[in-house]
């Protein structure tokens, strides 16, 4: 699944930030950098290991914060593969996800390839603002190790 005319430069990365109405702090933009130049799924660990692998000094409570704060404006997606796994996506078209559970990689499905039918009715006064489907899955065990 190719995005769709993402931010590389650092310029593309401030304007798009502003134009969220966040403050382009130099962290923020190495950050939200990083995630469009890496153009996977990371979590906040693998956000920190590579922001500070170029010997910056970004604090994890950063990187955590301006995580959450990218996802809360819709610059990114926070993707909740299990309870333990928040991984941050900087595809925001929708689409969906494999997930597999013993490796810890996320793949993207498209949303063509997926059809959610019968919905119950929504609460009232609640509009639908989307539909995520996490696949979960585990490679075969050979017949060799049966």
């Amino acid at each position: 699944m190719k995005l769709i005319d993402q931010p590389k430069t650092e310029a593309e990365v401030t304007e798009l930030l502003r134009k969220r109405g966040i403050h382009p702090t130099l962290q923020r933009v190495i950050i939200a950098r990083l995630l469009f130049n890496k153009c996977t799924h990371l979590s906040a660990e693998d956000v920190y290991r590579l922001v500070n692998a170029e010997n910056r000094r970004v604090s994890k409570a950063t990187v955590y914060n301006t995580l959450g704060l990218l996802a809360e404006k819709g610059v990114i997606r926070e993707v909740i593969a299990d309870p333990t796994r928040i991984f941050y996506d900087p595809n925001t078209q929708p689409h969906h996800h494999f997930f597999n559970v013993e490796s810890g990689e996320l793949t993207d499905i498209s949303v063509e390839q997926i059809s959610v039918n019968n919905l119950p009715p929504l609460p009232l006064g609640a509009t639908l603002e989307g539909v995520d489907v996490i696949v979960r899955l585990r490679p075969e065990k050979s017949s060799s190790a049966r």
